[in-house]
């Protein structure tokens, strides 16, 4: 998981190649790189740590280049080092790349490859391919020639960047699995992981395939299939708008998108609404036509996304009174599961380049499914290209590793999905006609949520300073304790779980004493009682109570604290309880004095298996 980019200009690009970098260091943070072609030489430095780290040397060493290609890296294949970092270069420096992904094969070319006398001086899986280039370039002369024959002997996903010491102008890529794109500019063209990274330089983007390798320079590129035949690849404006991307007057990302939300799941329902239904075909040409086939559905997802999964399961049963099923989509494949007739595939995921969900999409096109439909968030993504139907949620860029908008926006598409269903099956009108309405009002719920924010700051302290947190839920409202769970692990490093509240007395309520701090969501539902029956359990044996809840679900609480939420929807609810949790995860960790934007051994787009 790493962000590349690569450009070819008639002006210097060395400044040019850092501030992309910042831009994908959601992709990866714990070392940088850059290599820039000079007249006869290849300036290389490489930091371990941050990419600000990196740019001071840039300051230090004022290299000029008009071609060159960097790198931020998470690693995978070796610790996280100087000589791990990226570029790689061959032994004769002749060669430097970066790669993105995961080389499946590398211990096996790497054996051949020290048998024939190449020193390897690093412990990536990267390297092998800057010594197959460098001996695949002395035999034929030209890089791309090289690049073309050594892609065939790589197994994995990659995307790859390289430059030679005898060609001043030209850069080369090539992608398998792993996300690339062209930035095409005016005297200037580029390469790159994401449009985020090119988004003050220019709005036109060519997304390359798999297979696809080309050759760029300032003056033009030139794209070829596997089969070495050129290729044209549609050219495609996307505005990435410049606030989008910088914090402005938060200090932090995750601050940012977190306040966010209001307008974020405005966007997601803005369209697909009529007066009292959701409208037709809001997931693609035909999609209503193939909902009214489905019997059932499969859901699978990673992380955050599979959380909106199980809650869009409890939707799903009860609005379109279809049976649901959500998997791991990292396990999701190896389980050999059975297609029973008329099942939806649905994926979910913020970037769409989940490369564990887009291997299970892959792999579920071979089935017998009905269609493919993705709920995403980018729509020139892998995973929205190659679905057969897609729901885009349009929260804009999302630049802190621990999701926050992206839920609740993923939430608002599943219910959307939900009823689009319940209607071409002819299921539960009147019920469509009052979520239709209260989904109107959720951006405005979500307003007066974070007005808690008061509220939730005068428990963090009590929080802060300890090293396992327990959450607790029922029904719908267990998978956003476990996603609140996961928001406090990811950015304050406490130890938290989740659990089922009537499972407590099952195993976790021996954790239970006045240092471990219970966090429960009782909203005004059916199952109110037996909740306030669970939480009377962790009460009796000292435990510390923070309940979120709504109505008149008041628990009286003598150690700890009640928080009373805006009254929503019932159905709607997992939407607005995520968000207190957000915020007491950020503001927790903020007090722990962690890096909530970068936390550690995370990345925001997790582009390898």
């Amino acid at each position: 998981m790493c962000g590349i980019i690569g450009a070819a200009s008639s002006r210097n690009v060395g400044k040019l190649l850092v501030q992309g970098l910042h831009k994908m260091e959601y992709r990866g943070y714990d070392s940088a790189g850059i290599a820039l072609h000079q007249k006869d030489s290849i300036f290389n430095l490489r930091s371990l740590g941050k990419v600000s780290l990196l740019e001071d040397g840039m300051i230090r060493d004022r290299p000029k280049s008009k071609l060159g290609i960097a790198h931020t890296r998470w690693a995978t294949h070796g610790k996280p080092s100087e000589d791990n970092a990226h570029p790689h270069n061959t032994t004769s420096g002749d060669i430097h790349i970066v790669h993105n992904g995961i080389i499946e094969n590398y211990l096996e070319l790497k054996e051949n490859l020290i048998a024939e006398g190449y020193i390897f001086r690093s412990e990536t899986d990267s390297e092998v391919v800057a010594h197959l280039l460098q001996k695949h370039f002395q035999a034929t002369g030209d890089l791309l020639t090289a690049m073309h024959e050594v892609v065939d002997l790589l197994h994995g996903a990659y995307a790859i960047a390289a430059i030679h010491i005898s060609d001043k102008k030209r850069l080369i890529v090539a992608r398998n699995k792993s996300p690339l794109l062209i930035g095409v500019g005016i005297e200037e063209n580029f390469a790159a992981s994401d449009p985020l990274a090119l988004s003050q330089l220019t709005n036109q983007f060519v997304f390359l395939e798999d297979g696809d390798i080309a050759e760029i320079t300032s003056e033009d590129y030139i794209i070829y299939t596997s089969k070495n035949k050129t290729i044209v690849r549609e050219v495609i404006e996307i505005d990435v708008a410049v606030n989008a991307v910088t914090k402005g007057a938060y200090s932090h990302f995750m601050e940012k998108e977190i306040y966010e939300q209001p307008q974020a799941v405005l966007n997601t329902i803005n369209g697909k609404l009529g007066e009292e239904d959701v409208l037709d075909n809001i997931f693609g040409l035909g999609s209503s036509e193939m909902l009214s086939k489905i019997k059932r559905i499969q859901f699978v997802a990673c992380g955050t996304s599979l959380h909106a999964g199980k809650v869009g399961r409890f939707w799903f049963e009860e609005i379109a009174q279809v049976p649901c099923y959500v998997d791991f989509a990292s396990e999701y494949r190896y389980r050999n599961p059975l297609v029973e007739e008329g099942t939806l595939f649905v994926t979910i995921s913020q970037s769409g380049e989940t490369a564990d969900t887009l291997a299970a999409l892959r792999y579920a096109q071979e089935k017998d499914y009905i269609g493919t439909l993705s709920i995403c968030n980018v729509p020139t993504s892998s995973l929205a290209r190659e679905s057969d139907h897609v729901l885009f949620t349009n929260a804009g860029p999302e630049i802190g590793v621990a999701s926050t908008k992206a839920f609740t926006t993923q939430l608002a598409g599943l219910m959307l999905l939900a009823m689009s269903i319940a209607k071409s099956l002819g299921r539960n009108a009147d019920l469509r006609k009052q979520l239709a309405a209260e989904l109107r009002e959720i951006p405005s719920v979500i307003e007066e949520t974070l007005k808690l924010s008061d509220e939730i700051l005068k428990i963090v302290p009590k929080i802060a300073d300890k090293h396992n947190a327990l959450f607790l839920g029922r029904g719908m409202f267990f998978p956003i304790v476990q996603e609140g769970a996961l928001k406090l692990k990811e950015i304050s490093y406490i130890h938290a779980e989740a659990y089922p509240a009537g499972e407590l007395k099952h195993g976790p309520l021996a954790l239970v004493d006045d240092q471990i701090p219970v966090i429960a969501l009782s909203p005004e539902n059916t199952l109110t009682e037996k909740l306030v029956s669970n939480l009377e359990e962790v009460k009796a044996r000292g435990g510390t109570l923070y309940v979120f809840g709504g109505g008149t679900s008041k628990i009286k609480i003598e150690n700890g604290k009640f928080i009373q939420m805006p009254e929503c929807s019932e159905l709607l609810a997992p939407i607005i309880y995520t968000i207190p949790l957000q915020i007491l995860a950020y503001h927790v960790a903020c007090q722990r004095g962690t890096d909530l934007d970068q936390p550690r051994n995370l990345a925001k787009s997790v582009t390898v298996e």
